[in-house]
């Protein structure tokens, strides 16, 4: 398994293609989550069990709708056809969702499909889990294209 800074570079490579999709989008996105964070608070929040760890990425606005995103990278299994989503990621993804209402979260996922941590709870209620208990596997046929989450392209919409 690689080290945390390996698993960091490409989730920062994630994020900046979300990031360029939204923007794509006419979306205004700005970062908010650990990454944005000072070293010295990121190397903090590395050694806590703290909800605030899970914070989403990005928060992004166009006119009137509001919306925040956790970019999640190295998804879906190629063996398996299925996502696997930290059950600490959902929790804390509940947990903001319910405090920040009705702004919505997003897990933008590593082949830009999309789900919420409502969906990803709901669809594994029912189903095998992961050993441990650790990941939420939820089928990557449920999530929802990028396009019918966030919109067109404005040269794909003229």
């Amino acid at each position: 398994m690689p080290n945390w800074t390996e698993r960091k570079e490409v989730g920062d490579r994630h994020e900046k293609r979300v990031i360029q999709a939204l923007r794509a989008r006419g979306w205004t996105v700005h970062a908010c989550g650990q990454g944005s964070y000072p070293a010295p608070i990121q190397e903090a929040l590395r050694r806590t069990r703290s909800a605030l760890r899970q914070f989403p990425d990005l928060i992004a606005a166009r006119r009137t709708d509001l919306v925040t995103i956790d970019a999640k990278d190295r998804m879906p299994s190629t063996h398996s056809h299925r996502y696997a989503i930290s059950t600490a990621t959902v929790n804390a993804g509940l947990l903001f969702t319910a405090t920040h209402a009705p702004t919505p979260l997003y897990y933008v996922l590593g082949d830009m499909r999309v789900l919420t941590p409502a969906e990803v709870l709901h669809y594994t209620i029912h189903a095998l889990r992961y050993r441990s208990g650790a990941y939420h596997l939820v089928s990557s046929h449920r999530a929802h294209p990028f396009d019918e989450v966030f919109g067109q392209e404005a040269a794909r919409v003229a």
